[in-house]
């Protein structure tokens, strides 16, 4: 590994799949690996990799998630705010959690919640639960997240 993945957090695999090519000798297998990497300071990013072995498939989707990196700004030990993402058929809840609560959270999103450093949180996934697109839902929600000094500053109110 290189020494920039060295600062974060071990990833987090979501899924691997495994795909089948039939050939004139049987079948050939393949696999994909869906991968959350984190810094555990409000930095998360997901990626998706494809290879002929898991752990190339791995260390594929892992280049690809430090490259989709994004800074969540986080309250203590939560989310400044409820947020709902949505992506495909898959629609994402995340709520803010008093201290103590836990990640109330399925194993995709837990992932991201363990990855970004949220130890309190509530979460729920409406619609479809296909690992991919609760991912992809739960980022489109993370990026929506703003914190009290950032509103005030894009409507020019004092606080």
């Amino acid at each position: 590994m290189s020494n920039e993945s060295s600062t974060q957090s071990p990833e987090k695999v979501v899924q691997i799949r495994r795909c089948a090519c039939v050939v004139k000798g049987g079948r050939r297998f393949s696999f994909t690996a869906l991968v959350v990497v984190g810094d555990g300071d409000g930095r998360v990013g997901y990626g998706y990799g494809k290879g002929v072995e898991v752990p190339q498939a791995v260390e594929k989707a892992v280049k690809g998630a430090n490259r989709t990196m994004i800074r969540v700004p986080t309250q203590g030990t939560t989310i400044p705010h409820m947020v709902v993402g949505r992506f495909g058929a898959s629609e994402v809840m995340f709520m803010p959690a008093n201290p103590g609560t836990g990640i109330i959270a399925g194993a995709s999103l837990r992932a991201i919640a363990e990855s970004l450093g949220v130890r309190d949180i509530l979460t729920k996934v409406r619609g479809s639960s296909n690992p991919m697109n609760v991912v992809k839902a739960a980022f489109n929600g993370l990026r929506k997240l703003r914190t009290r000094e950032d509103v005030s500053r894009l409507r020019g109110v004092q606080l």
